[in-house]
């Protein structure tokens, strides 16, 4: 699951590089703005304006910011994560100890290393986002369990069966009709969200984080 970089479009290096800002959770020091986290369908995009029904009820107008930039997500597998890899995991702690995943997030490889770490995260309560180099995959009687290592640190994540699990796919405006979902990593502003960014769901999938 914010404002510097996150996934990337898979289109070649320079595409990944000008148009994949989303979803890197940071430090709240290094936040210049609150941040806010907008999921929900849209209700109607026009000019400068998105507007959405959160999945809290409430409807908003998100205004989006000179040169935002916009991605979908793609279905991926268990499977396809592999040692080396660089991930998002939203996790929760679990029962039997360690974290068990809410979704995974698997980032494009010229994506790796952004916004490495394990911070908290609002997808549930006492949820948290963990972006971080997977070190085994070992699967399980249910499911799979990772290590993942970022900054010296090691953790351990079980990823049940029917866990999301997504990457990073192109959008286009064409994208942003009424009933599409969308994950939205905002900055609160006075005249309400102000987003640099926007994940939208497309072909059946939904942004998970």
């Amino acid at each position: 699951m914010i404002k510097n970089i996150l996934p990337a479009l898979v289109l070649g290096l320079s595409a990944i590089a000008s148009a994949a800002i989303l979803l890197v959770p940071v430090h709240a020091e290094d936040q210049k703005a609150e941040q806010v986290h907008v999921r929900g369908s849209i209700v109607s995009y026009g000019g400068t304006v998105l507007k959405v029904k959160t999945r809290e009820g409430e409807t908003v107008d998100v205004t989006l910011a000179d040169g935002w930039n916009l991605a979908s997500v793609a279905n991926a597998a268990v499977t396809d994560i592999k040692p080396g890899d660089f991930v998002g995991i939203a996790s929760l702690p679990s029962e039997s100890g360690g974290d068990g995943a809410l979704e995974v997030l698997i980032f494009p490889p010229a994506m790796k290393g952004a916004g490495e770490g394990s911070y908290s995260w609002d997808l549930k309560p006492n949820s948290s986002m963990t972006n971080a180099t997977v070190a085994d995959a070992v699967k399980g009687v249910d499911g799979r369990t990772i290590t993942v290592s970022y900054h010296g640190k090691e953790k351990k994540i079980s990823i049940p069966d029917g866990t999301p699990v997504v990457t990073i796919a192109p959008a286009t405006k064409d994208d942003l009709v009424p009933g599409a979902v969308v994950f939205i990593p905002a900055e609160k502003a006075a005249s309400g969200p102000l987003a640099h960014q926007v994940l939208v769901g497309k072909n059946g999938v939904v942004p998970p984080m």
